[in-house]
């Protein structure tokens, strides 16, 4: 079951939305807050369900502050309906944007395309800790910064986090990332990691990610 956090500062409609979502098969989490909302948001949350007009916080600020979180839907609920607020918030990265009053059946068709399309998107993502690799894209990034990788790197990378439980050696580098295996060597692969290590850092410097196996290969932390 989907879990949808709910941020609507009008109690009536919070619980008529949160009974709504339990009638088809939702797990809701109800917010009244900005503050109560951030505190709820968790891993477990599939999709947010966000009113604009709330209580000390701009809702383009919110939604900012929820993307930074994690990458997760947001449907905008609001019953303001200016084309220029509504592009906006798009460029912010909302998914979509309801107009208060609703059709439930519209809504709930809302939640159900935004969960879909989230899904095949997380299908094409590599993922470990807070670095996400984006092989449709070939992006990757660190605490949602780009790392700006070669392709060299976010293949050794993505050899590493597929991995996670395990030691890479020195000849599965060299055999899964080269092109042609007698190009590479060991000075070599040590300067890509000493690089991605590098890039990594300036995106969290509280983190450390890849272990060196003396003789043998690296692994992630």
């Amino acid at each position: 079951m989907k879990t949808i956090l709910v941020i609507e500062d009008d109690i009536n409609i919070n619980q008529m939305i949160s009974d709504l979502l339990k009638l088809n098969d939702y797990i809701p989490l109800s917010a009244l807050s900005p503050d109560e909302a951030l505190k709820k948001l968790n891993n477990k949350v599939d999709l947010i369900l966000l009113d604009l007009m709330l209580p000390k916080i701009n809702g383009k600020e919110l939604i900012r502050d929820l993307k930074q979180y994690r990458d997760i839907p947001v449907i905008i609920v609001s019953a303001i309906s200016d084309v220029d607020m509504k592009v906006t918030l798009f460029e912010l990265g909302a998914d979509d944007y309801i107009t208060k009053p609703f059709h439930n059946q519209e809504l709930l068709s809302r939640i159900k395309l935004a969960l879909k399309h989230h899904q095949k998107e997380e299908s094409e993502l590599t993922t470990y800790k807070d670095i996400v690799l984006n092989d449709k894209e070939f992006q990757a990034k660190c605490q949602q910064q780009d790392l700006k990788l070669s392709k060299i790197e976010y293949d050794i990378l993505k050899l590493l986090i597929t991995h996670p439980h395990q030691v890479v050696t020195k000849t599965m580098f060299f055999e899964q990332v080269w092109d042609d295996y007698q190009s590479a060597d060991e000075n070599t692969l040590n300067v890509h990691i000493s690089k991605i290590r590098s890039k990594l850092k300036k995106c969290n410097p509280d983190e450390e990610y890849i272990e060196t196996i003396w003789k043998i290969g690296y692994k992630l932390k």
